[in-house]
């Protein structure tokens, strides 16, 4: 039987991949339960320190919930508000306290484009394009992109997006700042690979303090993430020595020449 998400571990980084190929990599239910699953051991997997998240085959990242399913289940659209991580995949992603980047391989649909939104970092192969079809499909969304994506690219784009239903191509999505880098198809996991070794580098429980710090400030107001910063960072802070920071401070030096 075909496992519906796939999971490898090499250096460090874990490489999820939604395996439905065939079916546009949808996100059934069983492909929710199972990436729901897959997160949860990568989190706790203290080999892992980043996260790679991709689809199989050229066409597609994710095409979103599975439309065939939902029509003939209606029990179905009870996922499009899922709070539970087993049927909600960006709250799959969001338990995951690593970083993870988004490996768009080919369209990123609806659902789908929320399941990118979960990434900490998109990269997207030059066949990439992203699409919000809520309104075209007749499903308001629910797993955050009507708040999240006016947050990334602006409010007017985001809306031409939500009001068309139109594609954005991988150019145009990195001009508007939806995703870090555009690469070829074939270089798109080598990119990340190198991308996520990078992140793995970093002391782990750093790292997911410091992703912490991110997404909580982001999810508040100007005023309030400062705060929360100099709440955090002070506690954190105090805990270090002048010895700590010179030891790190000689393997920085380092590591910027050869970059």
């Amino acid at each position: 039987m075909t496992d519906v998400v796939l999971k490898s571990v090499s250096d460090g980084v874990a490489t999820v991949t939604l395996n439905r190929p065939d079916a546009m990599n949808a996100l059934s239910r069983e492909v929710r339960q199972r990436l729901a699953e897959v997160m949860r051991e990568v989190n706790e997997d203290h080999q892992v320190r980043a996260v790679i998240l991709t689809g199989a085959g050229e066409r597609a990242f994710t095409a979103g919930l599975d439309l065939k399913e939902l029509g003939s289940d209606a029990s179905s659209l009870g996922a499009a508000n899922a709070t539970s991580p087993d049927d909600n995949p960006v709250k799959a992603i969001e338990q995951c306290a690593k970083p993870v980047i988004g490996a768009i391989n080919g369209v990123a649909i609806t659902g789908g484009f929320e399941v990118a939104l979960a990434c900490d970092v998109l990269v997207a192969s030059e066949t990439a394009r992203f699409a919000d079809t809520h309104a075209r499909v007749g499903i308001v969304p629910g797993w955050g992109l009507s708040q999240k994506l006016s947050r990334v690219i602006g409010i007017g784009r985001a809306k031409e997006l939500a009001f068309t239903g139109n594609f954005l191509d991988a150019r145009t999505a990195y001009a508007w700042g939806l995703v870090n880098h555009v690469v070829a198809p074939d270089q798109l996991l080598p990119f990340c690979e190198k991308l996520a070794r990078d992140m793995a580098s970093i002391d782990p429980e750093f790292a997911a303090n410091y992703k912490r710090l991110i997404d909580d400030g982001y999810a508040a107001t100007f005023g309030e993430g400062m705060a929360l910063e100099a709440e955090r960072s002070s506690a954190a802070n105090s805990e270090v020595s002048a010895d700590d920071v010179e030891a790190r401070r000689a393997a920085v030096q380092e590591r910027g020449r050869g970059q």
